[in-house]
């Protein structure tokens, strides 16, 4: 099971997968189909069905169950902490866990035991190519699938992308198999009926039937895909399985439901299939995708910080920070420029912008429109690839707050806090350029507009209002330049430990 945080009570069990990028269709060159094997299809009937049953009988013969063996450790204590909390306090508890610290110890090696899982898949080529979900073959050691006539065959697996948790596995056994398209699920309308296929608990061959509940469904399942909301019944082993229009066509990877009780509940989601084409080409053709890389890392535009800049509204996403020597430093992408467009079309907010990125092609001259200054201008990047560890090029800000500075600064009594200039000692800790500026908070008063906005001792103004903060002189200037212009807000660049995000100040909220 998989939470993907839509609630706290509700569990989203990834009875499928996680999810999907992008938007290709399939070639028949990729596949080497001739023109005697056609995928799939039947025209949809005109008005409600009266039975699903002549297309589940033709697109059946395309759907399988996965079977995997995989190795997964065991007996490691930091697995069993919850079952032992029950028992806290009990006599001998703590000296048998301490006897089981030191034999992991003394066994860096970690135990490990066979696991079965089940999971469902579709043929997408006459040469048996078939998309499921990674985390269903995650870790295997082998890979069977079992088709409809009762054949098991043995498969490979050609990729897997864990970013949108699909995969493509091959069937060993050479032959012609039948297969299904993808269809287009961006044509589809709220209340369009819908037809799931899969292997639920292991039951194989099941057909569940409902209507699209919703699309645009942001799970928290990653940052590139949008799932359609489907009410056909989907389960445990549903997973990576096919859901169909009633053209026959693929127009989602069943990927998770949401559910209390693990089962089904009339909520599930699937992986729109534009994106698992994109996805499901790719790794075919390279056993991996790679994606667009700027950076950079980027926030939501709020209203308070459209409001800060004299923005008439809040669409776009402003760049917190840009790494050293990223595609975005050398391309010209600076901080706190707000992205507009990526080669024309239209960002929304930060996701979307994650989205638009992550589709481009590593190495690819690319029109990113940004706001700068209050000024509108193009700037071409040429993008990188993604690097599979991005901690490398952001750490993490420190948990602890930082001690409370005992050097005296200047104080500003009216926005209720105190500066001091940042010293080359606070830049290295920072991980900032030599030449940065920058006023360290050395006080905040309580109640005061700094404590309002989150801010505390220890954290560093870099900008306000787009203006480097080199000094609480041009601090000031910057906030009566807001105040001279009607502006209640002021937009700063704050550095938290070694990341930088945007906080507004409300200059109306005086304590």
């Amino acid at each position: 099971m998989k939470n993907f945080g839509i609630s706290r009570q509700a569990l989203v069990a990834a009875v499928f997968g996680a999810a999907a990028v992008g938007t290709l269709a399939l070639t028949p060159n990729i596949f080497s189909q001739d023109a005697g094997a056609q995928p799939i299809a039947i025209e949809a009937p005109a008005g409600a069905p009266l039975s699903f049953a002549d297309l589940i009988e033709r697109v059946e013969p395309a759907v399988v169950s996965v079977n995997v063996v995989s190795e997964r450790e065991v007996g490691r204590l930091a697995d069993m902490e919850q079952f032992f909390e029950q028992f806290r306090g009990m006599p001998g508890l703590d000296e048998f866990l301490e006897n089981r610290r030191e034999q992991e110890q003394q066994s860096p090696e970690p135990e490990t035991q066979e696991a079965r899982s089940l999971g469902s898949g579709f043929m997408i080529s006459k040469d048996g190519y078939v998309v499921t979900n990674n985390h269903v073959v995650e870790k295997a050691t082998e890979i069977m699938v079992t088709l409809q006539d009762g054949r098991e065959l043995e498969a490979d697996l050609v990729g897997t992308d864990p970013q949108t948790d699909l995969a493509v596995l091959r069937i060993r056994e050479k032959g012609t198999y039948p297969y299904v398209s993808f269809g287009n699920s961006r044509g589809m309308r709220k209340g369009d009926w819908v037809v799931a296929l899969g292997n639920p608990f292991g039951l194989g061959g099941t057909a569940t039937a409902g209507i699209l509940s919703a699309d645009g469904r942001n799970i928290g399942a990653g940052p590139y895909t949008d799932f359609l909301q489907i009410d056909a019944s989907i389960n445990r082993g549903n997973s990576g399985g096919p859901t169909f229009d009633l053209n026959g066509n693929v127009v989602g990877v069943n990927t998770a439901i949401f559910s209390p009780t693990g089962g089904s509940v009339g909520i599930g989601f699937a992986i729109p299939a534009e994106l698992a084409s994109e996805v499901t080409q790719a790794l075919i053709k390279d056993g991996r995708v790679s994606r667009g890389w700027l950076g950079v890392a980027i926030q939501d535009l709020t209203a308070d910080m459209a409001e800060a800049q004299g923005l008439k509204n809040e669409e776009g996403s402003i760049i917190a920070d840009v790494t050293t020597g990223s595609p975005a430093e050398k391309g010209g992408l600076q901080r706190g420029d707000v992205i507009l467009s990526v080669n024309g079309q239209k960002v929304t907010d930060a996701t979307t912008t994650t989205r638009l990125v992550g589709k481009l092609i590593a190495n690819t001259a690319n029109k990113f429109e940004v706001l700068r200054g209050g000024k509108r201008q193009t700037v071409n990047v040429t993008v990188g690839e993604r690097p599979d560890d991005l901690s490398a090029a952001f750490r993490q800000a420190p948990d602890e707050t930082p001690p409370k500075s005992q050097e005296e600064g200047t104080a500003l009594d009216d926005m209720g806090v105190t500066f001091k200039p940042m010293d080359d000692e606070t830049r290295t800790k920072l991980g900032l350029r030599s030449d940065e500026a920058g006023l360290v908070i050395v006080d905040v008063t309580r109640k005061g507009i700094f404590e309002d906005a989150g801010l505390q001792d220890g954290m560093v103004i870099l900008e306000v209002n787009s203006q480097p903060a080199t000094t609480v002189a041009a601090f000031e200037k910057a906030v009566a330049e807001a105040k001279k212009s009607g502006r209640s807000k002021v937009l700063v660049a704050v550095r938290i430990g070694q990341i930088t995000n945007y906080r507004t100040l409300d200059l109306a909220a005086k304590g």
